[in-house]
Order: structure tokens, then C-alpha cells, then sequence
């Protein structure tokens, strides 16, 4: 991803934590992840992401995503080497409308429209400001905002976001910032 594409982002992503009332410190601002999923157009696939603690116990973030962006499908799979379970993770809302697909019976109709990529489950749960949903290790899902934009807040036992296991193969998870 490009410094300027970044820059703009980052923009758009401070302006929706406003807008969710969210206050962050100029430290938690400074350390905003931004990652396109080495596919190029973050605009489309590509997640905002600030991470308050990530303990081996805990982990809170915020996630921002501008208007129909969307989080690629993947999974917080068992690590067996270091004994760990699993990612089990709870999305609230904050702002706008997410999207947020999971395994089970698809939903006949879906709001969102999968990016090009890999997308192989359809069922759909809507959240709006003040719902939540939470998901247990290892369950395959992925998510897209509505026309204003999301906030979500994410709470989540211990979190190894560099080992999730996305169904495209193509996508990398560690965002590369050129110039």
C-alpha cells in the first residue's frame, strides 16, 4: 500500500471513531494498523484496526471499516505448539451497519456483496450500534460495513491476527506501507 493511500485512510478511519465516540490517545493513533491484504485495494478489502491490549489472556481492539469495505473471510484456528485454542471473539457495534457472515444455513438474500476473492460462508447476522456477536475458535467468517461506514469493538481472548488462516490463499495478513 502506498504512504498517500494510507495517509487518506487513516483520515477516513479517525473521522468514524468520532463519529462512534470512540476517544483515542495520540499513542493509540499513531500505532493505527492499516492492512489491504496484499491485494491491492484496501478501499474494497482492507480493515482500520487499533489494538488497546493484547495480553496472553485478553485482547481489545477497535476496527474501522469506511463504507462497503469489507474483512476477508478467515479463521482463528488452534495452535497446538503453544497449546492455544483458538480465537473466541466478540463483535459490538458501535457505528453504522456490519455484515458479518458465518458458517450455518446461508441467508437466502444477503445484504452485502462479497469483493473478489474467496467467500464461502453466507450466513448472515446484521449489527447495528449496541449488538454484538460472539464467535467461537475456529469459526470461518468475514464482514463488510454498510454505506456509512463501521465501528466495531472487538473483545477476544489472546489474539495471533499474523496466524489467521484466510480461505483465499492469496491474501497476507501483515500490511506493507511502501514510501
Amino acid at each position: 500500500m502506498k504512504r498517500a493511500d494510507y495517509d487518506r485512510l487513516a483520515k477516513e478511519a479517525f473521522e468514524l471513531y468520532e463519529k462512534a465516540h470512540i476517544v483515542l490517545t495520540d499513542a493509540e493513533k499513531a500505532a493505527l494498523e492499516i492492512t489491504d491484504y496484499a491485494l491491492g485495494n484496501v478501499r474494497e478489502t482492507g480493515t482500520e484496526i487499533i489494538i488497546y491490549v493484547n495480553t496472553e489472556r485478553c485482547c481489545a481492539k477497535e476496527m474501522a471499516l469506511i463504507p462497503f469495505q469489507t474483512c476477508p473471510e478467515h479463521r482463528h484456528a488452534p495452535i497446538e505448539s503453544i497449546g492455544y485454542p483458538g480465537k473466541e471473539e466478540t463483535f459490538r457495534c458501535r457505528y453504522g451497519t456490519v455484515y458479518l457472515y458465518v458458517e450455518g444455513e446461508p441467508t437466502a438474500a444477503p445484504k452485502a456483496k462479497p469483493p473478489q476473492g474467496v467467500y464461502t460462508v453466507f450466513h448472515e447476522i446484521v449489527l447495528r450500534p449496541g449488538e454484538q456477536y460472539t464467535m467461537h475458535p475456529n469459526t470461518l467468517h468475514w464482514f463488510q460495513a454498510g454505506p456509512e461506514g463501521a465501528v466495531i469493538s472487538e473483545f477476544s481472548t489472546t489474539s495471533y491476527d499474523e496466524c489467521d488462516i484466510f480461505t483465499d490463499p492469496a491474501i497476507v495478513r501483515t500490511p506493507k506501507i511502501d514510501g
